[in-house]
């Protein structure tokens, strides 16, 4: 098996529409590595010193590396995409406000959580949030197009 760094508490998969309820939530724990955010740099294109040079990161109000804010944006996604709705779930918008830096070693806590179902247009808005240990680092909300079984 192979290990993604994921202490996942609930199973991958789908939740259709007709089965969501309002509080309902998912979440997943990752702890954010040198190799992450070296990945993240390669894939996204961004390699602001602030992530990857230490002697850099340094001298900034940081006062060290910190992760990018869009690697920890993307847990919020991955929670999206594998539990809640899951499988098939499209996004259509997401506001996010980054409230603190996370920086290699840390281990992020996101969550999503169900705030309101518009069942006729299949659109669920999630409230979403990531901590490091007791401080919230991201939040946001997010607004989503859930599977339905109707189009099965």
């Amino acid at each position: 098996m192979l290990d993604n760094g994921m202490n996942d508490n609930f199973p991958r998969g789908t939740i259709c529409i007709e089965d969501l309820e309002i509080g309902m939530a998912r979440h997943l724990q990752k702890e954010i590595t040198d190799r992450d955010i070296e990945l993240f740099a390669e894939v996204s294109t961004d390699r602001n010193p602030v992530h990857l040079d230490d002697a850099y990161a340094q001298d900034t109000i940081f006062e060290g590396r910190i992760a990018h804010g869009m690697l920890t944006a993307g847990l919020i996604s991955a929670v999206i995409g594998e539990q809640l709705p899951g499988h098939g779930t499209i996004y259509m918008g997401q506001s996010l406000k980054f409230m603190a830096p996370v920086r290699p070693g840390d281990v992020v806590h996101a969550e999503v959580t169900v705030l309101t179902i518009d069942y006729g247009k299949r659109r669920v808005t999630l409230d979403c949030r990531c901590t490091v240990g007791d401080m919230t680092v991201l939040k946001g909300e997010a607004t989503v197009l859930a599977p339905s079984r109707k189009f099965d």
